[in-house]
């Protein structure tokens, strides 16, 4: 287990933070279920920690996030003087310990659902490495210093706002070595072929013409949307290109010929028959579900 995949939203929030400086000799107490997520950055010297059967060397510019469900234990006490911040979290959605990461969402976006008639908001997993070195040690210092020095005023509305951002900033300075190793070249690929597709959908858009504006071969770029999206790129483009009409359906009054130029659909009555097949309603019925009538 390697990585902590928190469901949001609802995001983590913060709880309460501090700086601690230990001796040689001193250790970090053990604890068993404490309910909520500790954050260990080490600053200076090394914390020595155990999290049931794993054990952890936290040297200085490494993080550590002791679970909330688990028993942890210092090892060893400091070899040399130690400084570090803690910070304490919770998460109110789900969360799991997992080695694997999540594929991408399979839908291109969550738009509108004709079950909940509004919109829904996008879900997606936070991943945060449990152990690792911090990729920006000077700004994570800096982040949770800040953090820390807004305890004394956190009564005041202004304060707690803003030591929930700068933990949000905190997240992402954590999580932002995990997005770096999905850099891989497949998963660059499938992303690449993604956002091209999104950003163009309004066009005619072929597989030799996705395959050369990226330059990959089309079987190539292919494999890798099917492997991380779970489409085929025009099916993706498909997908896509029904949300983006289900959001015109929702906010104009344009004629269905309209939505479907607008929406990169070359003919109304391919739009309608793609809609229905897709929707399981056409486009007008799908209005009307949102209509005053």
């Amino acid at each position: 287990m390697n990585l902590l995949e928190l469901a949001a939203p609802p995001l983590p929030y913060y709880i309460a933070s501090g700086r601690t400086s230990f001796r040689i000799g001193d250790k970090h107490m053990s604890r068993r279920n404490i309910l909520l997520f500790d954050l260990l950055v080490v600053t200076k010297g090394c914390l020595y920690m155990g999290e049931e059967d794993r054990q952890y060397e936290v040297a200085g510019g490494h993080a550590l996030i002791l679970r909330p469900d688990c028993y942890h234990y210092a090892t060893a006490g400091c070899s040399e003087p130690t400084e570090y911040y803690w910070l304490h979290f919770q998460a109110s959605g789900n969360w799991k310990a997992t080695d694997a990461r999540p594929p991408q969402p399979i839908r291109p976006q969550d738009a509108t659902t004709v079950e909940s008639l509004k919109f829904n908001a996008m879900h997606f997993p936070l991943l945060v490495p449990q152990y690792a070195a911090i990729a920006q040690p000077t700004k994570m210092e800096e982040l949770l210093a800040q953090i820390v020095a807004l305890g004394p005023s956190a009564h005041l509305t202004a304060s707690r706002f803003k030591e929930q951002t700068l933990f949000l900033d905190v997240l992402r300075l954590l999580s932002a070595g995990i997005e770096d190793d999905r850099s891989v070249p497949a998963t660059s690929c499938a992303e690449q072929a993604a956002a091209y597709l999104r950003m163009h959908y309004r066009e005619a858009i072929t597989a030799q013409a996705l395959g050369e504006a990226l330059n990959f071969h089309p079987v190539y770029i292919a494999r890798c949307m099917n492997k991380e999206y779970g489409y085929s790129p025009m099916t993706y483009l498909l997908h896509y290109r029904i949300e983006q009409s289900k959001l015109l359906l929702m906010q104009t009054d344009f004629p269905i010929s309209r939505i479907a130029e607008e929406t990169g659909f070359n003919q109304a009555a391919y739009f309608s028959s793609c809609f229905l097949k897709c929707e399981g309603l056409s486009p007008r019925q799908y209005r009307q579900r949102f209509s005053l009538g």
